[in-house]
């Protein structure tokens, strides 16, 4: 198996297409083809279904493709740091659970660090992708957000991932709603309160289970539920429909959270936020800065 072999399957799962990915790569169609049968042969599993119109990844392929982007991501990462040494820029990538307070912490440093050239990475994606990018050291840090619920459950994920969890601060479990809500004057409110309005959760993809829900509360059976994978979204969809939103009232300045309030949640969960690492590994000096403005921003 080689890195061009890997680039090769990459190709052509996102052109869907064998003639497409040849021209895109600049090789001959059947030395391309040639190329991905023996690679299948080696893994022993069927990377792409021929169809009249192109091809399609099989469930298999998928799964082997995932690996294979994060492994010429890698390849690529070593290749500019040390092949490519005299043009390299400062690089620095986190990803993240959809918390403001994350972001304001990537902004700060991003000031502190103001070079004339850099490369940053910011995702704000998934739970299991946060997982995934830093156990790929796709990402230096991932911020993440634990429930009562899920807790020990992640502690266990962590130790099969060789990840290191740095516990920041808890908070309690608040709901977010527009200030001219019906609801919107109370002093606490419940979910029976609320059951009669939409609840916005973030969609977790593959792995959208209860453990891994990023808001507290998981498991409980909620008469209406929206699923965004978009802050902005979700926000948009609460002002425009009375929804609402469990979290741990960081609200932030920026879109239309304004708009928002966050009332305290009569049902008692807390979520306790931190970061991860890769175990045994020590973070760089961007790395340590962030953490740094993590901490300064947890009483925000």
């Amino acid at each position: 198996m080689t890195i061009l072999q890997l680039k090769y399957v990459i190709a052509i799962d996102e052109e869907c297409s064998m003639r497409k990915a040849a021209d895109r790569l600049y090789v001959s169609q059947p030395g391309l083809s040639s190329a991905v049968r023996d690679l299948e042969n080696e893994i022993g599993i069927q990377i792409f279904e021929r169809v009249h119109n192109g091809v399609v990844t099989t469930p298999a392929g998928s799964s082997f493709i995932a690996y294979a982007r994060h492994a010429v991501e890698q390849f690529e990462k070593v290749e500019e740091k040390y092949l490519n040494s005299r043009t390299e820029k400062p690089t620095f990538s986190v990803s993240m659970q959809h918390y403001t307070v994350a972001v304001n912490a990537f902004i700060d440093t991003v000031k502190e660090y103001d070079l004339e050239e850099y490369q940053y990475f910011i995702r704000e994606t998934q739970t299991s992708e946060v997982i995934e990018d830093v156990k790929t050291m796709r990402s230096e840090v991932g911020v993440i957000a634990l429930s009562d619920f899920n807790k020990n459950t992640f502690k266990k994920v962590f130790v099969d991932a060789s990840l290191e969890f740095h516990e920041l601060f808890t908070r309690d479990t608040y709901v977010y709603m527009r200030k001219d809500h019906p609801l919107a004057g109370s002093d606490e409110i419940s979910l029976e309160d609320l059951k009669d309005y939409p609840c916005m959760v973030f969609d977790q993809g593959d792995n959208n289970s209860f453990y891994y829900r990023e808001e507290a509360l998981a498991t409980y059976d909620y008469k209406k539920v929206i699923s965004t994978n978009e802050r902005a979204t979700s926000i948009e969809l609460m002002l425009g429909l009375n929804g609402y939103a469990v979290g741990a009232a960081m609200l932030g300045d920026s879109l239309n959270e304004s708009e928002l309030t966050a009332i305290k949640l009569k049902e008692d969960e807390t979520l306790t936020f931190g970061y991860i690492t890769r175990k045994g590994s020590e973070l760089s000096e961007m790395g340590q800065a962030f953490v740094e403005k993590l901490e300064k921003h947890k009483e925000d």
